[in-house]
């Protein structure tokens, strides 16, 4: 089942014809979070070799992760977000939309 972009999110007024999902890393168990940091409440975890969509990226809590140290969280689901260290997007910087 494909989701659709979080309600109020950087898609608001476009229509995205695609979702690029992304690999989570090798051997992680992740964290999803209700918003872009540490301090926000776990809301599941998800489980080895996941993917997920990213339909928008903002920046929360600096986290070192297997992919490096960033402050980007990627939103997965509406109220859901992962910090972006333990995606494997390919770059250290945005790779679509800013949330908001």
């Amino acid at each position: 089942m494909r989701r659709s972009p979080p309600s109020g999110g950087a898609s608001r007024g476009r229509i995205r014809m695609s979702v690029r999902y992304y690999s989570i890393a090798p051997g992680v168990r992740v964290n999803v979070r209700s918003g872009p940091g540490t301090n926000y409440g776990i809301t599941r975890t998800l489980p080895e070799g996941a993917k997920v969509p990213i339909y928008c990226q903002t920046t929360g809590t600096r986290v070192t992760g297997t992919y490096g140290t960033s402050d980007i969280w990627d939103n997965i689901s509406d109220g859901e977000f992962v910090a972006d260290a333990y995606v494997h997007t390919g770059s250290d910087g945005f790779v679509t939309d800013r949330c908001g």
